[in-house]
This record gives C-alpha cells, structure tokens and sequence, in this order.
C-alpha cells in the first residue's frame, strides 16, 4: 500500500497471521498492558489465525483498520498502526502503534504514522484523529507530538490493563478541516 525504500505499509490479513503471532510474542511483555486485547487473542499461532480472519470481516465493514509495518528487503513485520474505535457519525477514529523492540527509535513510526494520517483522512474523509497514551510513556508522546496530535486531557480510570489495573490515559486529538 504504502511504501518507502526501507519499509512497506499494508492491511492485515490472514496471510499474515505466522508474521503477526512472532511480532506479539517477541514483544509480549511490552505489549501485555495496552494492547490487551491483541495479546487475549493470539496467545497461539491457531488463534492468531482466527483473529486475522475476524480482522478482515472488521475491516470489510470499515470498523478497523490496522496496517502493518513491513521490512521490504527482508519482508520481515516490524510494527502495527491500527485505525479502532471508529465512528463514522462525526467522522473520527482512534489511532494506536507499536514497533518491534529492535526497531524502536529509529522514527519509523513518526514516519509512517504521517504518512498513513494523510492516506486515510483523504481516503476516508475523518475530521478527527485521536490517541491515548499512559502518562507515563514519554517515548509514545514524543511521537505523537512530532506527528501534530495535541494533548487534550487526561482521563481518569480510562482503561483496564490485561493484570486488571484501572489506570489514567492522556488523550491527544488532531482535527482536520
């Protein structure tokens, strides 16, 4: 879909689902807190499986949309920049991330976070974009901020971690007219 010399962007599909299983896994323990949901669901490489098929029924109805980051000369999965909790009413969705912990500051998702905000807002006419980040995460704020996402507030008792804690999100939005 989206390319540049070093790293491709494309949709999630069943195809990937050995790629993506290897991705969580060897990033488990950063991923276990915020990305609960993505962990419940591909604790296995069969239930990865499924969870790609369910993807792609998703996407179909343009309820998610989540992009993978490709290395192009080793074809190898670096990271995800997903599109969820979309609501086409206004239009406005909320964007998440996550690299590989070997390709982490490298600004591959500054990059690619730009350029997929560009393809999907002219794509799919959203007024809004908006993201959470947990306070405490200073390396995903940074990014964030270098996309042009604003810090809108901090919502208290916002989500549950995959250990149960109830924890505080900062939200940034950025608006397009």
């Amino acid at each position: 879909m989206t390319e540049t010399s070093h790293f491709h962007l494309t949709l999630l599909t069943q195809e990937h689902s050995e790629l993506f299983f290897d991705l969580i896994q060897n990033n488990l323990k950063r991923l276990e807190d915020f990305f609960a949901g993505t962990v419940c669901k591909t604790t296995t490489l069969q239930d990865t499986h499924e969870y790609c098929l369910e993807i792609e029924q998703r996407i179909q109805n343009k309820t998610y949309f989540p992009y993978l980051i490709i290395e192009t000369k080793t074809e190898k999965l670096v990271g995800l920049i997903d599109l969820k909790n979309i609501d086409w009413n206004i239009p406005k969705g909320e964007l998440g991330a996550f690299i590989d912990k070997d390709y982490e500051g490298k600004g591959i998702i500054t990059h690619h976070g730009k350029m997929l905000i560009n393809q999907i807002v002219s794509e799919h006419g959203f007024k809004k974009l908006f993201c959470r980040a947990a306070p405490q995460n200073t390396r995903s704020i940074q990014v964030l901020e270098r996309i042009g996402f604003e810090f809108e507030g901090t919502i208290r008792l916002d989500y549950r971690t995959t250990r149960g804690e109830l924890v505080d999100l900062n939200y940034y939005g950025k608006i397009f007219t």
